[in-house]
């Protein structure tokens, strides 16, 4: 049982001002002799506050983490507490010039009642997919999803995403689910694409009627020289990475409700904004989609490297430091005379 510092205190008086020695006090109170020497020393350099338990440094490791940044993930998480530990410790990182751990982020922040457990469990399907795109612009997915507006009816949501960096190309609210509607949001993909090179990119999509069509097929390659893939009927995880992005975006999307289509096209607009350069994508080494589209990608990891190390440097110095200090304090060899 942990004691408070006022109880460690009075410990110390009674042993201090006994008239039966410290050796023999202490096996009354069944006290352990360095546990109270610990406590007396602290008590010496730095009077009542130094047995507070937070103050305790002789059982210290080189690479805790100081008090000052424990606070600081703590508030960050206060300030954005829709971010996981993953997110903020990132985040920490890249605004803040400091280290911590995921796992530390998500202990400290466990331990001040600010994160529980998840109580269920993911089921995952393969480690990796067996073909996997190596640069952007290898190749895109396309698909629609749908939204209903009071009073309004159905709207389509069609979708461009770069299967490499995960990053959103272009987007548009649709009234239909038409080839004509596919053919309009690739060709202002390919204008804000700005693709420089001969090579373009393959169009991966599921099997419907506008994907699967030969107006479409023909457009593609006549236009864009563009070849087309289909994933398996029935097997949506061809098309993984934008079925996931449209179940997080309409986690979010689809907590309010929108009377206008120029309602929800600002909701999405905002979204695909902060799912694009400021969400933190663990599959991508927890670099936003526009760090990896644009190439900045690994800058940014050489500089978290560094940061990390230069983290851990900080951490071990000021923990020889202290160490240094306790070594060079004199021994308080009198209180064996008291």
């Amino acid at each position: 049982m942990r004691l408070t510092a006022a109880e460690k205190q009075e410990i110390i008086h009674l042993v201090t001002r006994s008239e039966l020695g410290v050796n023999r006090t202490l096996r009354e109170l069944g006290l352990n002799k360095s546990t109270f020497y610990a406590w007396y020393k602290a008590y010496t350099d730095h009077g009542p506050s130094g047995l507070s338990t937070g103050e305790r440094t002789s059982r210290r490791m080189w690479n805790s983490i100081p008090q000052q940044q424990k606070n600081a993930v703590t508030q960050l998480a206060l300030d954005h507490p829709h971010l996981s530990s993953r997110e903020l410790a990132c985040k920490l990182t890249d605004e803040q010039q400091v280290f911590i751990s995921e796992s530390s982020v998500y202990r400290i922040l466990k331990a001040r009642g600010l994160i529980s457990a998840p109580m269920h469990h993911f089921l995952s399907a393969g480690d990796e997919f067996t073909n996997k795109t190596c640069f952007v612009h290898q190749m895109w997915q396309t698909d629609f999803t749908y939204f209903k507006i009071l009073g309004w009816g159905w709207y389509y949501l069609s979708t461009v995403l770069d299967d490499y960096s995960r990053y959103i190309i272009h987007w548009e609210l649709c009234e239909s689910m038409k080839v004509s509607d596919v053919k309009r949001t690739l060709d202002k993909a390919i204008v804000k694409a700005r693709i420089v090179t001969k090579q373009r990119p393959r169009l991966l999509s599921d099997n419907g009627s506008c994907y699967i069509a030969t107006e479409l097929r023909e457009y593609l390659k006549k236009n864009y020289n563009m070849d087309q893939v289909h994933g398996k009927p029935l097997h949506p995880q061809t098309q993984g990475k934008i079925e996931r992005y449209h179940r997080t975006m309409k986690n979010v999307v689809k907590l309010d409700n929108y009377y206008y289509p120029s309602e929800l096209e600002e909701a999405l607009g905002k979204f695909v904004e902060v799912y694009n350069h400021q969400r933190y994508h663990e599959s991508l080494q927890n670099l936003t989609p526009a760090d990896v589209y644009f190439g900045r990608g690994e800058l940014i990891l050489q500089e978290r490297e560094r940061i990390k190390q230069q983290s851990l440097k900080n951490r071990k110095l000021a923990y020889e430091k202290i160490k240094s200090q306790i070594t060079c304090t004199p021994k308080m060899e009198n209180l064996a005379l008291l």
